[in-house]
């Protein structure tokens, strides 16, 4: 078999296997029947030897055709335990496969020809075994037949294929497989994986997480959907790298074993709060003036309640929005203790006696409405102040019909058990959940698992996981900026690594997510989002070119089976266009009429080879990827075949059996005196620090 041919012919018989036997027949007379070749021992010997490392070498390339036949209908199993995944400081690492190049692309179209299908398909012992496995299934004696015939076994020739569908052909052509990494560096370009539904993402995302834990850097695992086995291999994995005190665990279907979070407590700029608050809320048409109202507010009450030295929160800011009067009262009688005369005091008191209310004011706090007019007869000006009292001055019902939008998304997050978790009380020491805080988490090098919920209610789901990637952008320009150790007395001058794991990405995705994308890189921020098709991505976005920027800023694809031909397009646009061989066979026959001639007709056969172009890969192929398989993208756009290893079926030593057993284990963690996990308060970061 030359391997130097344009045309490789490898789906054919054998033929190197007859010279095999033939050389082999050789050898073995030449050794042990000289006498039969007319040869002395000598001779005889160095002819057995020659036959016999011709026997090897032709048996070799047979047994090479067999092997690559066979890789075509059925890959070998491929199992690593999670003890097993290596882990290195510089490579990242993805499964086992090959670079894919124009040989593999011809070696897959010569599959698709009809005369070789008899050596890719299963043959017709195959299929009447799988007919009597059903057919045998509920009969008394043969049903003992049945089962061994579906027995996935090496002494079973006609074992059922591995339940992973798709064409095993595509990475059957490269028999020679190894073990493929990428480079750490690329990683800060972010990393896009596409799949549909059960084809290996998640596995992939353990494999990932994985050696992140491992390598002692931050991870931050999203998982709207709360799957619990995700969150317990995350755990486990913390567990084998010994970091159990560093696991934190904040998910909505767990409240009582969860870790709190207040999603607008921790900002750069005050004016995160409303932008945060209210993101969620419609902005097309005329809703967006009243978003834009709703924002407003939310910024007056969000800078009043700083300015009294408190950290907002979704259930002060609700309070706040259904009622202005308290904090109004608390924040003037704050800001005329440092502003107003000695005697305001007093004259605020008999103002609330004796002054008339204004006819838009009836119903109002006497004393609320005495504070407002006694700042403004004195032309006292606070911007705080101004705010609040617009806000105070409007009609009750027109108010309550601007914020009609914000009051029932603040009254989703704050109800039920949930609402302990992202509106934390940081005063309850009885609580022994810690609060969770991203700049001291990636300070001190946490792995944090986020489970959303999302099936029991996505719109809370949606609204707390933008919040946290608005809050961690935040964290990532203040880290920009001024170091990963601000306000520490021993700063490290490197930046964080910080690996951010986001499954079914377009739940969460918003347009916070874009300057994430765009800017985190420069402060440690790894991005590898995990979703089904890009359309998901585009919907929720609501534009197609805000889609397309998204995607611009993922440097590494890797995409397994999927169902959407544009999401495979995404793919294969972005490769080249390679040449492939084609043989044509040729046949014709002439006569002549010439009877001088004894020649009647002529006739000839021939072989054409002729040269096309073709897409180094279809959308076709992408869509029929075995489970488990995948394409990808590496190091500037090197085009990767790989296979993710299945997990060993044994019980892993480390795997929690359930959420409580992590929950206990937590709870050991939060009292062990550490600053970052208990329950105090925390003081307020000034803006733009």
């Amino acid at each position: 078999m030359s391997r130097q041919h344009p045309i490789e012919a490898l789906l054919r018989p054998p033929v190197e296997l007859y010279s095999a036997i033939t050389a082999g027949m050789a050898a073995a007379i030449a050794a042990y029947a000289p006498w039969a070749l007319m040869m002395n021992r000598e001779l005889a010997w160095g002819t057995a030897t020659v036959f016999a490392a011709l026997a090897l070498y032709r048996g070799y390339q047979g047994w090479w055709i067999l092997r690559y036949q066979r890789n075509l209908r059925v890959l070998p199993e491929f199992r690593v335990s999670s003890g097993q995944i290596p882990v290195s400081r510089h490579w990242l690492y993805l499964g086992r496969g090959f670079r894919w190049t124009q040989k593999h692309t011809q070696r897959l179209w010569d599959t698709i020809k009809p005369e070789v299908q008899h050596y890719i398909e299963p043959g017709p012992v195959y299929e009447w075994a799988r007919r009597v496995e059903v057919d045998w299934e509920g009969k008394p004696l043969l049903h003992a037949v049945a089962k061994l015939l579906g027995r996935r076994a090496w002494w079973n020739p006609l074992a059922p294929l591995p339940p992973v569908g798709g064409r095993a052909a595509l990475h059957g052509v490269e028999p020679h497989e190894r073990d493929v990494y990428q480079d750490l560096n690329e990683r800060v370009g972010h990393t896009l994986v596409l799949g549909t539904t059960r084809v290996g993402k998640t596995r992939l995302a353990e494999l990932l997480i994985a050696q992140d834990i491992r390598r002692q850097e931050t991870v931050v695992v999203f998982d709207p959907k709360g799957d619990a086995e995700l969150l317990k291999r995350v755990y486990a994995e913390a567990c084998r790298a010994h970091r159990e005190e560093q696991f934190f665990m904040f998910h909505l279907g767990y409240p009582e074993h969860s870790a709190r979070y207040n999603a607008v407590g921790s900002f750069g700029r005050i004016t995160e709060v409303a932008t945060r608050t209210t993101r969620p809320l419609p902005s097309e048409g005329n809703s967006a003036a009243f978003r834009e109202f709703a924002w407003r507010f939310v910024n007056v009450v969000a800078q009043a309640r700083v300015a009294l030295g408190r950290r907002p929160d979704y259930r002060q800011i609700l309070r706040d929005v259904s009622q202005i009067e308290p904090l109004l009262i608390e924040y003037y009688e704050h800001w005329l203790a440092q502003v107003g005369p000695k005697d305001w005091r007093e004259a605020v008191r008999q103002q609330e006696q004796d002054g008339k209310i204004p006819r838009h004011l009836q119903g109002r706090d006497r004393r609320a409405v005495a504070l407002v007019f006694y700042a403004k007869d004195r032309s006292l000006s606070d911007p705080v102040a101004d705010g609040l009292r617009s806000a105070f001055e409007y009609d009750k019902t027109y108010f309550d019909k601007i914020v009609a939008s914000l009051l029932p998304l603040l009254e989703k997050l704050t109800t039920g058990k949930s609402a302990e978790l992202i509106a934390p009380d940081y005063t309850d020491m009885t609580d022994p959940r810690p609060i969770l805080d991203w700049r001291e988490i990636i300070r001190t090098g946490g792995v944090v698992y986020v489970g959303l919920d999302a099936q029991a209610d996505t719109e809370v789901a949606s609204a707390v996981g933008n919040a946290m990637f608005a809050d961690l952008c935040s964290v990532s320009g203040q880290i920009y900026k001024h170091g990963q150790d601000v306000g520490m007395p021993d700063r490290r001058a490197e930046m964080p690594v910080v690996n951010l794991h986001a499954d079914e990405f377009n739940e969460l995705i918003g347009d916070e997510f874009v300057p994430m994308l765009n800017k985190a890189g420069g402060s440690g921020f790894q991005v590898t989002a995990y979703t089904q098709t890009w359309s998901d991505v585009e919907a929720r976005l609501g534009s197609k070119p805000k889609a397309g920027q998204v995607a611009g800023n993922f440097n590494t694809l890797i995409m397994l089976r999927v169902k959407e031909y544009a999401t495979a397009e995404m793919l294969t646009a972005q490769l080249p266009e390679v040449r492939i061989n084609t043989l044509m066979e040729v046949s014709g026959v002439n006569d002549t009429a010439n009877t001088e001639t004894s020649e009647q007709f002529t006739s000839r056969n021939e072989d054409r080879l002729s040269v096309e172009k073709t897409q180094m890969l279809t959308p076709a192929d992408v869509l029929a990827l075995p489970k488990g398989q995948a394409f990808a993208l590496l190091n500037g756009g090197h085009l990767y075949k790989i296979r993710m290893p299945l997990p060993h079926p044994g019980r892993d030593p480390v795997m929690p059996e359930h959420i409580a057993e992590i929950a206990e284990h937590m709870a050991e963690a939060y009292n062990t005196g550490e600053d970052l996990i208990r329950p105090e308060p925390i003081p307020l970061p000034r803006e733009g620090s």
